[in-house]
């Protein structure tokens, strides 16, 4: 696992992007759903912001991200979303790592790994966790997808705790 990286080591702008994920997260919880958030940052500065719906939209593949690539594919022209940043409050599942691939987004930032998630929670509905890195997904394509992550921020790991008991 990668150790998590200092906030201070990003960017201003990163860093308030990642922010603004947790707090997405912290909104899809308080209204019932997984906590979850992500947004994604055009080069021309258009915000796309997305939570998780799987408990609010009985939809099992509602995650954050997928749901904020299915929404700023419809937003967006594929070279938008070629130059565009994907920040997300957890990092991105198997699932939702492929379709960040698929809509040739290039750069991910994250918070929360996918093994402090786990180490947090060992099923989701009866269903045991799929541990697999987004790295390890993103090796396996024929381009190059920048991974920045995990960020050490104590709110993307305090948004899940209590919430998978």
């Amino acid at each position: 696992m990668a150790a998590a990286l200092d906030p201070a080591d990003l960017s201003d702008v990163d860093r308030a992007h990642l922010v603004r994920a947790v707090e997405l997260a912290g909104e899809a919880r308080a209204r019932g759903d997984h906590p979850f958030g992500a947004l994604l940052v055009a080069a021309d500065g258009t915000v796309i912001e997305a939570k998780n719906t799987v408990n609010t939209g009985h939809d099992p593949i509602g995650h954050a991200e997928t749901n904020l690539v299915r929404d700023s594919g419809q937003r967006l022209e594929l070279a938008e979303l070629a130059g565009s940043v994907l920040y997300t409050s957890t990092e991105p599942c198997a699932m939702c790592t492929g379709a960040i691939y698929w809509a040739g987004i290039p750069r991910v930032v994250f918070a929360l790994s996918e093994a402090e998630l786990g180490a947090m929670v060992s099923e989701q509905s009866g269903v045991p966790t799929l541990a697999l890195p987004s790295r390890e997904v993103f090796a396996r394509g024929g381009r190059p997808v920048e991974v920045v992550g995990p960020v050490a921020l104590p709110e993307a790991a305090e948004v899940h705790r209590g919430f998978w008991d």
